[in-house]
């Protein structure tokens, strides 16, 4: 009876084993403009999950194995720069974050901040204060989430 239980939530954490490595690997080969339209869920073939909000975070924020080199360099196209800030925006918007990929965005902001504040100061954009505003937006939403998955567990559903 046991062994059939315990079977079980070996193949169910092999499968989302899998399932992950799939959306690491579809993400990795993604551009920014694909990546938007993965996180606005406009992607029929691939549904919006949290790893794959954190997958996508982590693209912009960590260095590339291979390379060595960030995602974004001061000497990128603006509208690359512009891109990622939106992305990172629609990110934070989005109803499937994790308190992760809300530290990924925290990484986000301090790892570019002077490129950010470079292209405010250029571009007389204020992504600087709307990525700050996202953090807290992102950390609110959650919060409601938790506040109704209590309500849900406490009603027995």
């Amino acid at each position: 009876m046991f062994g059939n239980f315990f079977d079980k939530k070996k193949d169910n954490a092999n499968e989302e084993a899998k399932e992950h490595l799939v959306i690491v690997d579809k993400i990795s080969k993604m551009n920014l403009t694909e990546l938007r339209d993965y996180v606005n869920n406009k992607l029929k073939s691939f549904e919006i999950t949290e790893d794959g909000l954190r997958e996508s975070m982590k693209k912009l924020v960590l260095p590339d194995e291979k390379t060595g080199k960030r995602y974004l360099l001061m000497d990128d196209m603006d509208s690359k720069k512009k891109k990622a800030f939106d992305l990172v925006l629609l990110v934070g918007k989005s109803k499937k974050i994790t308190i992760e990929t809300v530290e990924l965005i925290q990484d986000f902001t301090f790892e570019y901040e002077e490129l950010i504040n470079q292209y405010d100061e250029d571009f007389k954009e204020i992504y600087s204060s709307r990525l700050k505003d996202i953090i807290s937006h992102a950390l609110a939403n959650m919060h409601q989430l938790t506040e109704f998955k209590n309500k849900m567990s406490a009603l027995g559903e």
